[in-house]
């Protein structure tokens, strides 16, 4: 998964919005020296952000930005999706799944692809700003488990082939 300067802007923009919830609204130059992000460039990602209704604009010399929600309510994946586009790093699922069905000599190797992409959407779609800002994140054991739990349902399914990789021993 590659994610943008503008992704990784919005995702620490909104973090420090997450830190000050219910504290009233931040102005963009307080984010972007707190952040230090480039105001104008920031500008514009609060205006996507706004748009997609998840932080919200106070006019008046108190005005600036606020989270619309709770900072629990807002997922990782959805900024990123937002800003980034797909989570997917080499393809959409529907797609990888399409090639497993069909490229067969390549079959592990898409799958692979594809518990990649599941496993980091899982995490993405696990994590909230709440959790970013309290420390709380998927890296910890639970996360893991999951991660591994989620891998296990897929062996138990045979949805993952067996890759042999050669090469010499030393």
């Amino acid at each position: 998964m590659k994610i943008s300067q503008k992704g990784l802007y919005a995702l620490q923009a909104m973090m420090m919005l997450a830190r000050h919830h219910n504290q009233g609204s931040i102005k963009i130059r307080e984010i972007a020296y707190e952040e230090d992000l480039p105001e104008k460039f920031l500008e514009l990602i609060l205006l996507e952000l706004k748009n997609a209704r998840m932080v919200e604009s106070v006019r008046g010399a108190k005005g600036g930005y606020q989270l619309r929600r709770d900072p629990s309510d807002i997922r990782l994946s959805e900024i990123m999706r937002l800003i980034d586009g797909p989570l997917a790093p080499f393809a959409d699922a529907e797609q990888l799944r399409v090639l497993i069905d069909r490229d067969l000599p390549h079959r592990a190797l898409y799958q692979v692809f594809l518990d990649v992409r599941d496993a980091a959407a899982h995490i993405l779609e696990n994590t909230s700003l709440a959790d970013l800002i309290s420390g709380t994140t998927p890296r910890s054991t639970k996360g893991r488990r999951a991660v591994k739990k989620h891998v296990a349902k897929k062996t138990e399914k045979g949805s993952v082939l067996p890759m042999v990789v050669g090469g010499p021993q030393r």
